[in-house]
């Protein structure tokens, strides 16, 4: 079964536009839950201009599906891993300031770097995955790191799905294959959408889970977030 991990991000930064505890960050997390979410991501940033240290450290203390934290791997946010223990660490090539992630690591020329922090979190029993492109060589060196996982970058592949939905999924599908091939697990995330999910689970083998935010919390304001996380779940059905 492809896992739905829901990114609550753009819930906090909505929070946080106001100051108070309105929506209630921990509580949509357990609603995610609820209404069928199998896991809650979290990217927490230098900034807190959406999730805070907080709030990581409120949602470990009470959910009860898979905790995947995302981050560039800075020492203070290695420190917060470490200290909050999710199920799952996504690392990612962020520096602070961006607004979002928009590629995949070089694990080729970070290798060294990578495989230091893997080893940090892996000795500490969290599960490990690295954001990537679909480059083979890339998935390769991340093998060569040792993480446990790759999340694929797919923002290419929502970009050109709506011209060409063949053409968009076949550079994933090799890079499934080849990451399946090297014994790593499979995560897939970025834009993903309602129009677009079902396709690229249907082409993409090995999907372990997806974790999307945006589209989905967009999404909420029309059907609400019970009905929306219901339909992302019915896209992972063949």
């Amino acid at each position: 079964m492809t896992k739905l991990s829901v990114n609550i991000n753009k819930v906090a930064t909505l929070r946080n536009a106001r100051g108070f505890n309105v929506p209630d960050v921990v509580q949509v997390a357990l609603d995610c839950e609820r209404f069928g979410a199998d896991g809650i991501t979290v990217h927490p940033r230098p900034d807190e201009r959406h999730i805070t240290m907080k709030d990581v450290y409120d949602l470990k203390a009470v959910l009860r599906t898979e905790f995947n934290i995302e981050g560039y791997p800075s020492p203070e946010f290695i420190d917060l891993v470490l200290k909050a223990k999710p199920h799952q660490v996504t690392l990612v090539p962020d520096t602070p300031e961006q607004l979002t992630s928009n590629a995949g690591w070089d694990t080729k020329t970070h290798l060294s770097f990578l495989k230091e922090v893997l080893d940090t979190f892996s000795s500490a029993g969290v599960r490990t995955s690295l954001f990537v492109s679909t480059d083979v060589e890339m998935i390769e060196f991340a093998a060569k790191a040792g993480t446990d996982r790759v999340e694929l970058y797919t923002e290419p592949y929502a970009s050109a799905f709506p011209k060409n939905p063949e053409a968009a999924v076949a550079p994933f599908v090799e890079a499934a294959n080849a990451a399946r091939k090297l014994g790593l697990g499979l995560n897939a995330g970025h834009d993903l959408s309602l129009q677009n999910l079902n396709y690229f689970f249907t082409n993409v083998p090995g999907l372990d889970e997806v974790s999307i935010g945006h589209a989905l919390i967009s999404d909420a304001l029309y059907l609400g977030l019970e009905q929306t996380i219901h339909e992302y779940k019915k896209c992972l059905n063949r």
